[in-house]
């Protein structure tokens, strides 16, 4: 099976424009394509998870990956699936985001000469003469039409900011510079940036004709990667300073029984012939599914050693077998006693297991919170620095922490 075929067949193709020019390039290894990723943050996360596997099998293919960083539309915020506008960020934060991303790419997406690279709009967005800009590029699009999309229909009631209403412009440009100064063909992308997409399109074929735009080719990514990323308590970061390899393994273990499956075949690089003899698979075989994928991304993103670890800990504390040396720990000290004692809300709290103390007492009152696999209903629950060892805390179905006093 071509490359392409499987990308059909793992159903990571939403749409697409151009079709026979797409699978032509990617089947040949002639696409040198871009994804971007916003700044946002110190540490990608899952939801930019698929993009990244996406760029290593196209990579493993014989084309070339550019990701592209927006430290340049960075400095305005993409009003696309926001109700509200984006905090401002300063240049030394874009900047600190933009060198985290690049280690954590790395291990997705080998770099070098030749192979892929990373560059950052900053460094022609920055330059740009605003009266240049709209001369040169504003006079290709239409207002009529940037309204029309969907992306800022859905902000305009909302209230939408004239800074971000140049976000499509940016975006558009930025692949009319990678087409002309590094032979960009092709771009990927969400759903919602259908509109920002053809954009780019567009003002390629305006600026530079016809010719150029025949190989110019837009490739929406399947959706499915936006409702990654986010689960109860924030982020699910791609750092393990954010989040532990073990709770990235079980954020993934515990993924629904109807996205087990298609997640495997998006995300994990299993030869797609061993994946559809699990489509047959129910009931507990769901949960040597989900284990699978568990182990599968989590040695991806984190390595085998860790991958090993995570499961180890995960079928000790679910299924009575290994050992929970590697579950999330917290280490207190004497100073986080008083009086010799400490209250449950106040490890909770310290863990980050809860925002508030108020938090933490409607979850125990709720039956939410377990301590060495007894449930409690007193929010004034305390320990003895004397008699502490060692204390597992449960919150909810899926949640550990073991907390400990250093020596």
């Amino acid at each position: 099976m071509k490359i392409y075929d499987e990308l059909v067949a793992r159903g990571l193709i939403a749409q697409v424009t151009d079709e026979d020019e797409i699978k032509e390039l990617i089947n040949e290894g002639k696409a040198t394509f871009y994804i971007g990723f916003d700044p946002t943050a110190d540490s990608l996360h899952v939801g930019h998870f698929m993009a990244l596997c996406l760029m290593k099998r196209l990579q493993m293919a014989g084309n070339k990956p550019i990701a592209l960083i927006g430290g340049g539309t960075g400095h305005i915020g993409d009003p696309s699936g926001r109700t509200d506008m984006r905090s401002m960020m300063t240049a030394e934060q874009i900047q600190h985001n933009c060198d985290c991303f690049k280690k954590q790419m790395s291990k997705f997406i080998e770099f070098g000469e030749g192979k892929a690279q990373m560059v950052n709009n900053a460094d022609w967005l920055l330059k740009l003469n605003y009266i240049d800009l709209l001369r040169e590029v504003g006079a290709c699009f239409s207002v009529n039409n940037m309204l029309r999309a969907e992306c800022y229909k859905q902000r305009m009631e909302k209230g939408l900011s004239f800074l971000e209403f140049n976000y499509m412009i940016m975006q558009s440009y930025d692949f009319y510079h990678l087409f002309k100064e590094y032979g960009c063909n092709m771009q990927f992308g969400g759903d919602d940036q259908w509109s920002n997409m053809l954009g780019g399109t567009e003002l390629i074929r305006k600026k530079l004709g016809k010719d150029a735009y025949a190989m110019t080719i837009t490739l929406l990514l399947n959706s499915e990667g936006k409702k990654m990323g986010k689960t109860v308590g924030g982020a699910v970061w791609l750092d393990p300073e954010k989040t532990s390899p073990y709770e990235f393994y079980q954020y993934w273990r515990n993924v629904g029984d109807k996205d087990v499956l298609k997640c495997i075949r998006m995300l994990t690089f299993l030869p797609l012939e061993e994946i559809d003899k699990m489509d047959a698979w129910e009931g507990s075989q769901l949960n040597t599914a989900k284990e699978i994928l568990a182990y599968e991304l989590t040695k991806l993103v984190h390595g085998e050693e860790e991958a090993e670890k995570a499961q180890a800990t995960a079928r000790a504390v679910f299924g009575g077998a290994g050992n929970d040396e590697n579950m999330p720990t917290t280490t207190l000290s004497a100073a986080d006693f008083i009086d010799g004692k400490i209250g449950i809300l106040d490890m909770m709290v310290k863990a980050g297991l809860i925002a508030s103390k108020g938090e933490g007492r409607r979850l125990i009152q709720q039956g939410g919170v377990s301590v060495d696999n007894q449930k409690i209903t007193d929010p004034a629950m305390s320990f003895d620095i004397a008699d502490f060892g060692e204390v597992i805390v449960k919150k909810g179905k899926k949640v550990y922490n073991k907390f400990v006093v250093e020596n």
